[in-house]
């Protein structure tokens, strides 16, 4: 099977399986505890390392506090919940996915590594489109009515 993120047609190489395996800091979760305690850790290193979601976050927190000043209805809450829930997922798979190209890629540069990463970032863009759509439907009438 040819694999077009690496070149020399192995999914990983297997010095980079020997690496990752042998890797004393991956952790597996012994209870649900536990693995919730692991997804949080993983939210507090994203929002730490990752300028993007700070920003995504402010933007759905500046439209909570206008949808609060306008009153939104249970509906339009919805929709307005969805939409931020929506660019923060597309902005934490866009980071699992970079981090996870880096990681197998390393420092070496990889056109089609660049290629997945640039479509990644793709996810967010869609997302942060589709926000935007969602916030002037839903609060734009609310806006122009005073």
């Amino acid at each position: 099977m040819h694999h077009h993120l690496f070149p020399n047609d192995e999914l990983l190489p297997r010095h980079r399986v020997a690496a990752l395996l042998g890797a004393a800091s991956v952790r597996r979760a012994r209870s649900r505890w536990e693995s919730l305690r692991f997804a949080w850790q993983g939210l507090c290193e994203a929002w730490q390392t990752q300028p993007n979601l700070r920003l995504h976050a402010l933007a759905g927190a500046a439209v909570v506090g206008l949808g609060v000043w306008c009153r939104l209805a249970l509906m339009e809450w919805m929709w307005v919940i969805v939409a931020i829930g929506l660019v923060v997922f597309a902005e934490l798979m866009n980071t699992a996915i970079e981090q996870t190209i880096d990681l197998v890629v390393g420092a070496q540069f990889d056109p089609h590594a660049r290629r997945a990463k640039d479509l990644s970032a793709g996810f967010v863009l869609v997302a942060a489109a589709n926000a935007v759509v969602i916030g002037a439907v839903t609060l734009g009438p609310h806006l122009l009515k005073g």
